[in-house]
């Protein structure tokens, strides 16, 4: 699996801004108290673990705490330590720096979640919006299919309308992908190699199908991401069915 280059920076990161920031630190070591400059190290922690995640926050507690002993305690250039104080700031270095470390990543994922639930409900309400003001259900259809293709990360995607034939793996509304009437394991197996579709209902009666082809090899989205599609799919129908009303095509 490919690995991010934003992670691989973060895990470099980890490893050598803890000990550039000792080695900018070693002139001050007779002047400031042992004390000052763990916080000092301790902030580099907090600035991995923010721009990273939490692994590159735990190697970072744990590169500046071996620095801080070889660089800032006595004997200097010796993971060896003498003065019990200066133990205690080493290993409340390593804590707090773990600590940390932790809850910085976790609000960075926070904030991501955050982010990421407002641009999925503004994908919903842009295409409510469509469907309000569109004379045409194939504006909304076509909205509908390229938010899929962004949501999804999907290679392609057309519309399908008429009766159902075949059985293609089928996303569901709690977003798990059923083939052949069985689950299927996405975090393990990723996306089935077929055509996955997902279906357009209103009040219980189908209009139509989204026929997704997903990349080649691609991670699955979130279940957070999966769930967005049935929504969206359901705006599509209604834009269908409510046309087929006008039309005089439905009793």
């Amino acid at each position: 699996m490919r690995i991010p280059l934003r992670d691989t920076t973060a895990v470099a990161a980890g490893v050598l801004a803890p000990l550039v920031t000792a080695l900018v630190l070693v002139p001050l070591r007779t002047s400031v108290t042992h004390t000052n400059l763990a916080l000092l190290l301790v902030v580099v922690v907090v600035a991995v673990a923010a721009f990273g995640n939490r692994f590159a926050g735990a190697l970072a507690a744990l590169s500046a705490a071996a620095w801080f002993d070889f660089f800032l305690t006595t004997p200097y250039q010796s993971f060896h330590i003498q003065g019990r104080a200066d133990i205690e700031t080493a290993v409340l270095l390593l804590l707090v720096g773990l600590i940390v470390s932790q809850l910085a990543a976790y609000g960075r994922t926070m904030k991501r979640v955050a982010v990421t639930d407002a641009t999925h409900l503004e994908r919903l309400h842009g295409t409510t919006r469509l469907a309000r003001s569109s004379t045409s259900s194939d504006d909304v259809v076509q909205r509908v299919r390229k938010e899929l293709v962004e949501v999804l990360e999907l290679r392609a995607c057309r519309f399908e309308y008429g009766t159902l034939i075949g059985r293609p793996p089928r996303l569901e509304p709690d977003g798990t992908v059923k083939v052949d009437g069985w689950v299927w394991d996405l975090e393990r197996q990723g996306w089935p190699e077929d055509e996955v579709e997902l279906r357009a209902l209103v009040h219980g009666r189908y209009q139509g199908r989204f026929m997704m082809t997903p990349e080649p090899g691609s991670v699955p989205p979130s279940l957070e991401a999966r769930l967005v599609p049935a929504d969206l799919a359901a705006q599509a129908a209604a834009a269908l069915d409510e046309e087929a009303v006008s039309a005089g095509r439905r009793p």
